[in-house]
C-alpha cells in the first residue's frame, strides 16, 4: 500500500471524519463565553454607575481603585473575546463575516503558538492591575499579603518569556 493511489478503509474515513466533525463540539463553549462577556459587560456598568455619583467626595485612592477595577474587568473582556474568536477561527471553523464588516487586522493571524503568548500577556497585565490595587487596599496589613501577589504576577512573566523563548527556539516566532 503506498497511501497515495488507494483510499484508506471505509473504518478509517469513519473515524476521521468523527474525530475532525467533533471540533464542532466547542462552538457551544465558544457561545457559552458570550454569556461571561456579558455578564463582564454588566458587571463594568454597575461598578461604573455605583462610582459616578460618588465620584465628588471620593479620596484620591479610591478614584484610582476605581478605575483599576475598570480596568481589569475591561482587560478580562478583551481576553474572552480574544479566546472567543481566536479559539473558534483555530479551532472550529473560519468565521465569515457580512460584506462591509470590518476584519479585526488580527483575525485569522493568530494561531495556537501566538494565542498562548497574548493569552500570557493578559493575563500578566491583569495580574498587574491587581496587584496594584492589593498595594493600594493594603494598608496595616502584612507585607506578605503584598509580596505574594508581586511573586505570582512575577511567575505569571516568567512563564510568559519562557513560552516566548520556547516558541522562538521551535521556529514559531
Amino acid at each position: 500500500m503506498n497511501g497515495s493511489d488507494e483510499k484508506p478503509p471505509r473504518a478509517v474515513r469513519i473515524v476521521e471524519a468523527l474525530l475532525f466533525g467533533g471540533r464542532w463540539l466547542l462552538a457551544p463553549l465558544y457561545l457559552a463565553m458570550l454569556v461571561l462577556l456579558a455578564l463582564l459587560v454588566v458587571r463594568f456598568v454597575l461598578e461604573l454607575i455605583h462610582a459616578v455619583p460618588t465620584l465628588p467626595t471620593m479620596d484620591e485612592t479610591h478614584v484610582i481603585m476605581t478605575a483599576l477595577s475598570l480596568i481589569d474587568l475591561s482587560l478580562t473582556a478583551n481576553l474572552v473575546v480574544l479566546v472567543i474568536l481566536t479559539g473558534y477561527e483555530n479551532f472550529v471553523a473560519r468565521i465569515t463575516l457580512a460584506e462591509g464588516d470590518r476584519r479585526p487586522d488580527w483575525m485569522g493571524n493568530i494561531d495556537f503558538s501566538g494565542l498562548k503568548l497574548k493569552l500570557m500577556g493578559s493575563i500578566t497585565a491583569i495580574a498587574a492591575v491587581h496587584v496594584l490595587r492589593v498595594f493600594l487596599e493594603v494598608r496595616g496589613e502584612p507585607d506578605r499579603v503584598v509580596l505574594f501577589q508581586g511573586g505570582l504576577m512575577l511567575a505569571f512573566v516568567v512563564t510568559g518569556l519562557l513560552l516566548a523563548l520556547t516558541d522562538r527556539v521551535a521556529g514559531h516566532g
